[in-house]
C-alpha cells in the first residue's frame, strides 16, 4: 500500500466473495482497464465485487482506514486515472429481472444495456439506453443517461424508481422519492457522489420496434447537409430523435468498407411513430447531397445499435461537450471552420457531433433530479483518439478550438457523462447550475464528509 493511505492490513476483505487484487497480482491489470484505454487506473487495492455484500464489505474497510473509493463497472466513462485507494469493479453483478406487469426492470450494480434490452424483448419491452448497449447501466443513468430516444421520452434517470445504495459509511439503504429524498434527486444526475449504487428499478417502455439508422454523405458536402439538418430539427415531432455528425474513421479492419478511412458526414435517426410519416420526414435530410450509405429502416428495438454505431472495442479517448441554447447561422459556421471540409487532412478528432435536444428532454421530471441540461437545444459532443503524445497533444489542441469557438451559443454547462476529463473543481461543477452544485455539495457532506468517493467528476463537500 502506498504511504500516503496509511492502509492497515487487508484481514478485514477476506469476507469478500470476489477477488481482492494488489499490484503485481496475475489479474490485477484485467481487471482495472475499463472500455476507455485513456485511463490507465492503478489502485492500491482492487475489489471485485460479486455482490451487494461484497460492496458493503469493500467500503466499510475503506471507510474504517480513511481510503478513497471509485467505482468502475465497464469503464466507458473512465475519463480519469485512478492513481492510488481503493477500487470496487461491479463487472461481475449483471443480473436483471422484468417484471411485465410493472413494466420496470431491476438491474445489480454492473449490468450492460445490452443484458436490459436482451431481458426486455420478449415481453415487447424497451429501455432509454444511450447510443452503446454496451455501456453501463448504473453510470449511465447516474450521468442523467442522455438516451437514443431522449426526445421521445426524456432522460433515463426520469424512469428510476428506487436504487440500493451503499453508503461511503457501508451502509446500505433503499433510496427512493419518499424514503431518502435528498439522495434520490442527487442519484438522478449527479453521479456517483453520495454512494456506491448496488441496484436500481426503473421504468420500461412499451416499445418493440422502431425506424432507425445513418444516413452517410462524402464529408464534402457536409456543409450543405449541416445546414440542412438544422433547420430540418426545427420542424420535427418529437417523435423524431436525430443527431448530425462529422466523422473521419481510421482505416482498420473493424469499420466496414466504403466507410474505411474515409470523411463523412452522418445523419443518425430514430423514430418512433408511423413508418410511412417517418420516411416521409427524412425527405429533405435525403435530399441535401448525395447518398454514399444509407441504412435507415424499421428493425426491433434490440438493433438500436446499428443507428451509431458506436465502437464496439476498447480504444483510448478523449470525450468533451458543450450544451447550446441553438444553432444560428454562426455557429453552424464555426464548427464548419473547425472540424469541416477546409480543416486540415489529418484533423485529429474521430466524432464530432450536434445532437438534437428540446422536446422531452425540456420537460421538468416529474419529481425533482439534478440533471441540468433540460435548456438546451442542442448538444455539441467530441471525440478524439489518444493514439501516443503527439496524437493526444493535437487531440486536445482541437477539442479546445471548437468547444471555445461554441462558447457564445452555449448554456454555459456540459453533461456529466459527455463532459469527458474532470479538471479542477469550476471545470466539474460546469455540469450543473449554480444551485444545482450547491445542492449536491451540502448532500455530499451529509453522506460523504471525509470525501472517500474523490475520483472523477465529483462534488467537493461544504467545507466543515
Amino acid at each position: 500500500m502506498t504511504a500516503t493511505h496509511h492502509t492497515p492490513d487487508l484481514f478485514a476483505l477476506s469476507e469478500i466473495h470476489g477477488p481482492v487484487l494488489r499490484p503485481g497480482d496475475r489479474e490485477y491489470e484485467a481487471e482495472v482497464t475499463g472500455f476507455n484505454l485513456a485511463a490507465r487506473h492503478t489502485p492500491d487495492v482492487v475489489v471485485g465485487a460479486t455482490d451487494t455484500d461484497d460492496i458493503v464489505t469493500a467500503m466499510r474497510w475503506a471507510a474504517a482506514t480513511h481510503t478513497p473509493v471509485a467505482v468502475q463497472a465497464t469503464g466507458h466513462g473512465a475519463n480519469f486515472p485512478i492513481e492510488s485507494g481503493l477500487l470496487i469493479t461491479t463487472g461481475r453483478m449483471t443480473d436483471v429481472r422484468i417484471d411485465p406487469v410493472e413494466r420496470t426492470a431491476t438491474v445489480a450494480a454492473g449490468a450492460k444495456w445490452r443484458h436490459v434490452l436482451d431481458a426486455a424483448a420478449p415481453h415487447n419491452l424497451a429501455a432509454l439506453n444511450g447510443s452503446s448497449t454496451d455501456a453501463g447501466v448504473v453510470g449511465y443513468t447516474l450521468g442523467g443517461g442522455l438516451p437514443v430516444l431522449g426526445r421521445t421520452y426524456g432522460y433515463a434517470a426520469d424512469r428510476v424508481r428506487t436504487f440500493e445504495l451503499v453508503t461511503p459509511a457501508g451502509t446500505l439503504l433503499t433510496v427512493d422519492a419518499d424514503t431518502e429524498p435528498d439522495l434520490f434527486w442527487a442519484l438522478r444526475g449527479g453521479k456517483g457522489n453520495v454512494g456506491i449504487v448496488a441496484g436500481m428499478t426503473f421504468d420500461l417502455l412499451p416499445l418493440s420496434r422502431l425506424l432507425g439508422g445513418g444516413i452517410y454523405f462524402p464529408g464534402e458536402h457536409a456543409e450543405a447537409v449541416l445546414r440542412t439538418w438544422a433547420d430540418w430539427t426545427t420542424t420535427l415531432p418529437t417523435q423524431m430523435c436525430s443527431a448530425y455528425t462529422l466523422l473521419r474513421l481510421p482505416p482498420i479492419p473493424q469499420i466496414p468498407e466504403p466507410l474505411r478511412g474515409g470523411f463523412w458526414a452522418r445523419v443518425a435517426v430514430a423514430w418512433t411513430g408511423d413508418h410511412q410519416q417517418g420516411e416521409e420526414l427524412l425527405t429533405p435530410v435525403r435530399a441535401a447531397a448525395p447518398i454514399t450509405i444509407d441504412t435507415v429502416e424499421e428493425m426491433p428495438y434490440t438493433a438500436v445499435d446499428r443507428i451509431y454505431m458506436d465502437p464496439q472495442d476498447p480504444l483510448p479517448a478523449r470525450e468533451a461537450c458543450t450544451l447550446l441554447h441553438g444553432l444560428p447561422q454562426e455557429a453552424l459556421t464555426a464548427v464548419l471552420t473547425q472540424a469541416g471540409p477546409q480543416a486540415p487532412p489529418d484533423y485529429p478528432l474521430l466524432l464530432t457531433e450536434l445532437r438534437h435536444m428540446g422536446g422531452e428532454l425540456a420537460r421538468p421530471a416529474a419529481i425533482e433530479d439534478a440533471i441540468c441540461a433540460r435548456d438546451a437545444s442542442y448538444v455539441l459532443e467530441t471525440v478524439g483518439l489518444l493514439a501516443g503524445p503527439e496524437a493526444a497533444r493535437a487531440v486536445e489542441t482541437a477539442t479546445t478550438a471548437l468547444h471555445t469557438a461554441m462558447t457564445p451559443y452555449g448554456t454555459g454547462h456540459t453533461m456529466v457523462n459527455l463532459h469527458g476529463t474532470p479538471g479542477d473543481e469550476k471545470d466539474r461543477a460546469r455540469a450543473w447550475t449554480e444551485e444545482a452544485y450547491a445542492r449536491l455539495s451540502r448532500t455530499k457532506s451529509t453522506y460523504d464528509p471525509e470525501n472517500l468517493l474523490r475520483y472523477g467528476h465529483t462534488v467537493t463537500p461544504v467545507p466543515a
